[in-house]
């Protein structure tokens, strides 16, 4: 039993200690955390468009893909960056702790800060006047929190290849690229031609389709075809992480 329960205690303290750290890093949780919230509360609350019914539930499913993709990014793509350089992920890989629990302490980090982030635009989504179901709350919850997966593992590629100044610009870069390209601030329908073209090449773009589907939101072609790129994607970005992780020295 105890030679069981080892292994997994060394999971949990990882985790637990990571996500810890990550709460205690303001450079870290504010901009992460409170960017998306402050957007949204400057163009659902400060901007208002009542021409527009529900504008506040349609604004929901791009916003809350885009609370995701900060914490994943620069946890995982910076912060691996660093970690890297200063030398400390080579000790654990040295040490008795089982490879997986450092990724799985990183990705449970990018969620918790994700979560908080999703709960400061949920809470400005009812206050604009947002109402659905709790079925409705919980699965696109669902849904925002699982979009920190295929970000997190593009960072992790990134963090293990790049330095840590590369990684940050990398990581802004993808950011914003992600958000605008995706559709998350402005609908993709807007975009130029050649901007809707790249979307479609962009996790945030099929993620973003996907929550306007469980909003009963007009959707740019099938929510099970998004599912499979999105999966697709997952696949492929964790391919690139397993190899940047491969590819370090022991």
């Amino acid at each position: 039993m105890t030679a069981l329960a080892a292994p997994t205690g060394v999971w949990r303290r990882e985790a637990v200690t990571e996500v810890k750290r990550s709460l205690r890093l303001p450079q870290f949780l504010l901009p992460t955390a409170l960017t998306p919230a402050a957007f949204y509360a400057l163009f659902i609350l400060a901007l208002p468009h009542p021409e527009v019914p529900g504008y506040a539930v349609s604004t929901l499913a791009g916003y809350g893909v885009f609370a995701a993709t900060g914490p994943a990014l620069f946890g995982f793509g910076a912060g691996v960056a660093v970690e890297r350089e200063q030398g400390l992920i080579e000790l654990k890989r040295v040490s008795p702790m089982p490879a997986g629990a450092y990724v799985a302490a990183k990705l449970a980090a990018a969620v918790t800060i994700t979560a908080f982030a999703l709960s400061l635009i949920y809470a400005l989504a009812i206050v604009a006047g947002a109402r659905m179901s709790a079925g409705t709350w919980a699965l696109l919850a669902l849904l925002h929190l699982a979009s920190a997966i295929p970000f997190a593992l593009i960072g992790f590629g990134m963090g293990m290849r790049m330095t840590a100044k590369g990684a940050v610009a990398i990581a802004n870069a993808l950011f914003l690229g992600f958000s605008i390209l995706g559709g998350l601030w402005v609908p993709s329908a807007l975009l130029p031609g050649w901007m809707q073209t790249l979307g479609g090449f962009t996790p945030s773009y099929h993620l973003g389709q996907i929550a306007r589907a469980i909003l009963d939101l007009p959707v740019a072609g099938s929510p099970w075809t998004h599912g499979a790129v999105v999966l697709a994607m997952t696949a492929a970005a964790a391919a690139w992480a397993w190899t940047g992780w491969r590819r370090s020295p022991a």
